[in-house]
C-alpha cells in the first residue's frame, strides 16, 4: 500500500528552522518526483519546491527561495524540506506529494498522483 507520511513540522520561532521530512513506502520511490505543498488558512495550496527523480531537478517557490532546500535520499526512500529562516507567513500545513512527472510539480498541486496527510508548521512568538 502506497504511503506517504509527513514529520517535523511544530511550532518555532520566527527566524527558527525546521527540517520536514517524507517517508514514501509502498512503490518504487525513485520512480517519482517530489514535491512539497502548503497551505495556509483560508488560502490556496501552493507549490512551495519540487525535485525530480534522481535529485538534479529542483525548483522553488519565489517565497522559499534563498531559505528552504528540497533533498531526497533514495536509498531510504525520504524526501525532506529543509526551512531555515522561518516568517510567521510560512506558517501552514505541509504536504509531500509524488508524480512520475517532475513537471507536473507546480502550482496548487492538482495533478500530482499521492499526496501525504500532511504535518504543521506554526511560525510565531
Amino acid at each position: 500500500q502506497l504511503q506517504l507520511v509527513e514529520s517535523g513540522g511544530g511550532l518555532v520561532q520566527p527566524g527558527g528552522s525546521l527540517r520536514l521530512s517524507c517517508a514514501a513506502s509502498g512503490f518504487r520511490f525513485n520512480d517519482y518526483a517530489i514535491g512539497w505543498f502548503r497551505q495556509a488558512p483560508g488560502k490556496e495550496r501552493e507549490a512551495v519546491s519540487c525535485i525530480s527523480r534522481g535529485g538534479g531537478l529542483t525548483n522553488y517557490a519565489d517565497s522559499a527561495k534563498g531559505r528552504f532546500t528540497i533533498s531526497r535520499d533514495n536509498a531510504k526512500n525520504t524526501a525532506y524540506l529543509q526551512m531555515n529562516s522561518l516568517k510567521p507567513e510560512d506558517t501552514a500545513a505541509y504536504y509531500c506529494a509524488i508524480d512520475r512527472s517532475y513537471y507536473v510539480c507546480s502550482g496548487s498541486g492538482d495533478a500530482m498522483d499521492y499526496w501525504g496527510t500532511g504535518t504543521l508548521v506554526t511560525v510565531s512568538l
